[in-house]
């Protein structure tokens, strides 16, 4: 147990830095400092630096050239396309609804499997993937915001997206994560992410008034790059070599309680009943989805 206790701390710090996110990315989107797509490029770009200056003290690998086209569609869907949803669903929802629906990472990952990959469904699962699909819907639905400006339909939709292009990223990752060294890969699909993400936040990046951020402003952008993204990416891979991919995935359904109890702290969100109904249907079907699963599903 003790030589888990390093790993242990990790996935802890891991959800810890996913779950206050939402709160930082909030604040930064909805306070009009930075429009979403220009966060995505700065935070990508950025942190594809540190990976690639942290490289230096990492094993050197070289990539077959025939891998390359696998790591673009990774960072397709793995960077880009689930970092513009998640940022852009976050300009319209709040940090606990988008915290919450992303729990429904293990059953799009389960249903992608069966689909992709052949795996059998049971009836156990099949029925937990119902009542997990149920309670992001009465959060999406049923839910409001008094925030001018949200559209939580649509930014939860955003957010689900996010979710699915994230699964699919892990199926496809499942060989390349065995054949190069975890930091290999990573420094290579934040590369291609931000050629990827660079037309949809030039933009928006290149108006930033960098002068009205307040310390806290500057404090959040900074968390998100080097706290959620650079240290984030770091940690998983390290806990992964102490930890089955099972208990990894259990530490998943701490974020949304990291994410909720900040988001309320800090003002940026509220408890009301239909979050609590959706988030136990959520959490349900989400453990009879994940329950004899083996699946790796980090956020």
């Amino acid at each position: 147990m003790k030589s888990n206790k390093s790993a242990i701390i990790a996935l802890l710090l891991v959800q810890l830095f996913y779950g206050v996110t939402f709160t930082f990315a909030n604040d930064v989107i909805d306070g009009g400092y930075i429009q979403p797509y220009g966060f995505i490029l700065f935070r990508v770009s950025l942190a594809g630096i540190l990976f690639w200056v942290f490289s230096a003290w990492t094993p050197s690998e070289k990539i077959e050239y025939n891998d390359f086209p696998k790591f673009i569609i990774a960072a397709f869907f793995g960077v880009a396309l689930n970092m513009l949803a998640f940022f852009k669903g976050l300009q319209f929802t709040t940090p606990i609804n988008g915290s919450v629906i992303m729990v429904t990472t293990p059953i799009i990952v389960l249903i992608l499997s069966a689909i992709i990959l052949r795996e059998k469904i049971t009836k156990i699962k099949i029925f937990g993937i119902l009542v997990g699909l149920s309670g992001a819907l009465i959060l999406s639905v049923y839910n409001s915001s008094a925030s001018e400006g949200d559209n939580i339909l649509l930014g939860n939709f955003l957010v689900l997206i996010n979710a699915a292009s994230y699964s699919y990223y892990l199926i496809l990752i499942k060989k390349i994560t065995d054949k190069y060294h975890p930091y290999t890969f990573i420094k290579w699909l934040f590369l291609f992410g931000t050629l990827f993400v660079l037309p949809f936040g030039y933009r928006e990046l290149s108006v930033v008034d960098w002068s009205s951020f307040t310390p806290y402003i500057w404090f959040s952008v900074l968390f998100v790059v080097v706290g959620a993204t650079f240290a984030t990416y770091l940690l998983n891979p390290l806990a992964l070599r102490k930890l089955s991919a099972t208990t990894v995935s259990t530490f998943l359904y701490i974020q949304p309680i990291f994410a909720g109890i900040f988001a309320i702290i800090m003002g940026s969100d509220t408890i009301n009943v239909v979050k609590i109904i959706a988030t136990l249907l959520i959490f349900l079907g989400v453990y009879l989805v994940t329950k004899s699963s083996t699946l790796q599903t980090p956020k």
